[in-house]
């Protein structure tokens, strides 16, 4: 099969010649999870890299949050698909000249995150290279599996937690100040949403995805897979508290500077029109499912070209 239809951009022309080349000899590719039927269950499988200089630096984070944060990255793409974890395969590259205590430390934080949501370490690989990559596969279990098509116009637009806290972080770093103690640890310690994933699955959600690259860009994904437009407020969009200070250096609208921020794993999520968002956890309304197709993002109501992360661009 070729891939789900995708929103826009280089990182996913790369995914859209992939499934060309492959043809039938693919499976469905674009999902955030490949999903096996295994009787009345499915097997749901992901893999995330990460990789020092690209990923994450090490001066901004000890060696147990570089594993968590891998772990947890990874790990969200269960939650996206409703599922429950069952565990996480390892496969750590790490300089020659690091000590065993190096591997040990990333299998420190990695244990910690995938034994957060009930899952455990089932293996991996280990090699020398020129820099640390963590190359994280999960294994998950699910009756009723969310997938990002199924959205339909007139379906409320929700996403959980708060946004943009992980990219206020990133441009303290990056403009060589400290960032706040709250971004720092949006960043280092993602909290993947399995929860709050397989409870929406069960409320009805129509269609979901995690939010890696940004709401600005998954949103696309999201409308491209359904076939279908969406809309989003920014006004709307929960911004993170520590987004305020660096959203005001950047001279951003604070919904705006949020949606544009990746690396948040939080979900965003269709559900029906009858939901009301009575929910255990923070869940917010940002837009709308309408007819038509891509996604549009209204400030005060004027419509702002916003884009995400795309590792090509």
């Amino acid at each position: 099969m070729s891939a789900i239809p995708l929103g826009a951009g280089p990182e996913f022309d790369r995914i859209r010649a992939i499934a060309g080349r492959l043809g039938s000899r693919a499976g469905v590719l674009g999902e955030d999870c490949a999903l096996i039927e295994m009787g009345e269950t499915y097997l749901a499988l992901s893999t995330d890299l990460s990789v020092e200089g690209v990923h994450f630096r090490r001066e901004w984070l000890s060696l147990e949050e570089i594993g968590w944060r891998a772990t947890a990255a990874a790990l969200s793409d269960l939650a996206a698909a409703g599922a429950a974890a069952v565990g996480v395969l390892a496969a750590l590259t790490v300089p020659a000249a690091e000590p065993p205590a190096t591997f040990a430390a990333l299998m420190d934080g990695a244990g910690s995150a995938v034994s957060s949501v009930g899952g455990v370490v089932l293996g991996g690989d280990l090699s020398r290279g020129p820099l640390l990559s963590l190359t994280m596969t999960v294994v998950g279990r699910t009756v009723t599996p969310a997938h990002r098509k199924g959205a339909r116009p007139g379906d409320g637009l929700w996403v959980t937690g708060a946004l943009g806290g992980a990219r206020a972080a990133l441009l303290a770093w990056e403009n060589g100040r400290q960032p706040a103690e709250a971004a720092r640890v949006r960043f280092a310690h993602p909290e993947p949403r399995l929860e709050q994933g397989a409870w929406l699955v069960a409320q009805g959600a129509r269609a979901m995805l995690d939010l890696s690259d940004g709401l600005a860009a998954d949103a696309g994904h999201l409308a491209a897979a359904s076939g279908v437009s969406v809309r989003i407020d920014l006004e709307l969009v929960p911004a993170d508290p520590s987004v305020l200070a660096e959203a005001r250096q950047s001279g951003e609208n604070p919904g705006a500077f949020a949606a544009r921020g990746g690396e948040d794993y939080e979900l965003l999520v269709a559900m029906p029109p009858e939901f009301t968002g009575a929910v255990p956890f923070p869940l917010t309304r940002v837009g709308q499912v309408e007819t038509g197709s891509g996604a549009r993002f209204l400030l005060q109501g004027a419509e702002l070209p916003l884009g995400g992360y795309d590792h090509f661009a």
